[in-house]
């Protein structure tokens, strides 16, 4: 099965993140047949630098420059247009995917034609990839990832590999930050889509202190009650879920951010 994998990188990241992530795509069971790698805006030298060295190593990778950051949905958007294959994997600048991650979810695509989007659980670790913290396991089947996407987001978008025509056809990534993923399947499902996730671990997701602040604050509290009200607007969830939802990330979004990641890492987590 023939496939693409679908990067965004922006001036913040490290280059020793990126080229691990690139390192750990190549080093596969299943080489993708090309990465599709999104410049999000102007980069730093030394992400030039290494993303060229990256290139001289697998001729399998192309760079798509985009003059101005546009944030991660609209980056990928513009990433899917280049993608040459219906297959696309989704992987994280910063990430390291397992050996056998590809292989596993072509597998699985090819015998199971009527899913379109696949996913897994996720190895979260600070520093080094064996510093694992928590695992983020995810519900197996269509039905179980409809329920539970009412409460929460069901699936790991870094370690996800789905069907391009279907995420095109519904308009692709929205520029929702830290949630144009969510809002994505939760479209894909209410247009008949069918999800899957695989039970085990695909990817080391690297954790930062810096992520649980981005999940704080008023300005993503308000993403979220914008969010919610639209999730009901759209028929996925029940005015008093709705309600709860909001309640519940609001207190969660104004709690300092220690306690915000101790809730991430340990109590969020199965």
């Amino acid at each position: 099965m023939n496939f693409s994998v679908l990067i965004s990188v922006y001036y913040k990241e490290k280059p020793e993140y990126l080229k691990d992530a690139i390192n750990s795509i190549f080093n596969q069971t299943l080489r993708p047949n090309e990465v599709i790698l999104v410049e999000d805006g102007k980069l730093t030298d030394e992400l030039h630098y290494t993303i060229k060295k990256l290139q001289e190593k697998y001729n399998e990778i192309k760079t798509v420059c985009l003059k101005e950051n546009q944030g991660l949905g609209p980056a990928l958007n513009e990433g899917l247009k280049h993608c040459s294959y219906n297959i696309v994997a989704r992987m994280d600048s910063d990430d390291i995917c397992m050996p056998d991650r590809f292989k596993i979810q072509t597998d699985f695509l090819e015998k199971h034609p009527d899913i379109d989007i696949i996913s897994g659980w996720i190895d979260e670790f600070y520093g080094y990839k064996e510093n694992i913290i928590s695992t983020r396991k995810t519900p197996e089947t269509h039905n179980e990832i409809v329920k539970f996407g009412k409460s929460r987001n069901p699936i790991n978008h870094p370690a996800t590999m789905f069907r391009k025509n279907i995420i095109c056809n519904i308009g692709g990534y929205k520029a929702i930050p830290l949630l144009e993923d969510y809002d994505l399947w939760v479209r894909a499902i209410l247009n008949g889509s069918h999800l899957y996730n695989i039970q085990q671990s695909l990817l080391w997701f690297r954790l930062s202190d810096n992520a649980f602040l981005r999940r704080g604050g008023i300005d993503y509290a308000r993403n979220e009650i914008t969010f919610q009200h639209n999730l009901h607007k759209i028929g996925y969830v029940g005015i008093i879920k709705m309600y709860s939802n909001i309640i519940i990330r609001l207190i969660i979004r104004l709690l300092p951010n220690m306690i915000r990641k101790y809730i991430y890492v340990f109590r969020l987590r199965r």
